[in-house]
């Protein structure tokens, strides 16, 4: 059975037992190996990678996202589910909060961001007009609100390249261009999985006031902690989409050559 759908676990979703029968799995890629669980959901085989790692080994600047996604399409993945935790920049969106990703800036360097580099010879150019799936955030909105969970609809992502966490300078230089969050991990996932043909989406979680707005430092505990406390919604809501999905990619997300 092809597996339709993935779930990409950020900070703190490291636990594939969401899914029924979860066995782990390893594949090889042309950028190194990936190792995630397959399982199964509402009928249909699911695949769940830990981005960081089972007990979050990888640092954000080193996960090796193009590997990530081509072994995800590899599996005949069509729909991609990702969590970030972030830091919110914005009052509509206290820690606590879910929101879905509407837009991103990228402030990252450094990262291998895309499979057409030209060294094959061909050449890409990815539309990121809307850089994550409308069809896959109405379809979690949708279970948000069966579910009774509160889930912003629109927030703009900022990516640092990380591992540190940001300067109130750069909090502040990044809110007044539009930033609503920030995190280390969203690009270049997004955009490897529109470059691989996949529906994505990301749920965000606002685990803390980014820095100077908090009035103390941040630290990665603080982050994890507060990931904890939302865990059981993002996985009823992650669980109640994986089976509604159809089980064809959107209009809205346009073919690529893809990486496989």
């Amino acid at each position: 059975m092809t597996t339709e759908v993935a779930i990409i676990g950020g900070t703190g979703l490291y636990d594939p037992s969401l899914l029924q029968g979860a066995e782990p799995a390893t594949i090889g890629t042309p950028y190194g190996t990936v190792s995630l669980f397959s399982g199964a959901y509402a009928g249909r085989r699911v695949a769940f990678l830990p981005r960081h790692g089972t007990g979050h080994s990888v640092p954000p600047h080193r996960v090796n996202y193009r590997a990530n996604i081509w072994a995800l399409r590899h599996l005949g993945v069509r729909h991609c589910l990702s969590t970030a935790a972030c830091g919110s920049l914005a009052d509509g969106i206290p820690p606590g909060s879910l929101a879905l990703c509407d837009q991103f800036l990228d402030f990252t360097r450094g990262r291998p961001s895309t499979f057409f580099d030209g060294e094959d010879g061909r050449v890409y150019h990815a539309d990121m007009t809307e850089p994550y799936c409308p069809e896959l955030r109405a379809a979690l909105a949708g279970a948000a609100g069966r579910l009774g969970l509160a889930l912003g609809g629109r927030a703009t992502y900022v990516c640092t390249e990380g591992p540190r966490f940001e300067t109130p300078a750069e909090i502040r230089a990044y809110a007044r261009l539009g930033g609503d969050l920030v995190g280390m991990t969203g690009v270049p996932e997004v955009v490897l999985a529109r470059e691989a043909g996949l529906c994505y989406a990301t749920v965000a979680i606002a685990t803390n006031w980014a820095a100077g707005l908090a009035g103390r430092p941040l630290s990665h505990a603080e982050v994890v902690e507060a990931m904890a406390r939302a865990t059981a919604d993002v996985r009823r809501l992650l669980l109640a989409v994986v089976g509604d999905l159809d089980a064809r990619p959107c209009r809205a997300c346009p073919g690529a050559p893809g990486p496989v």
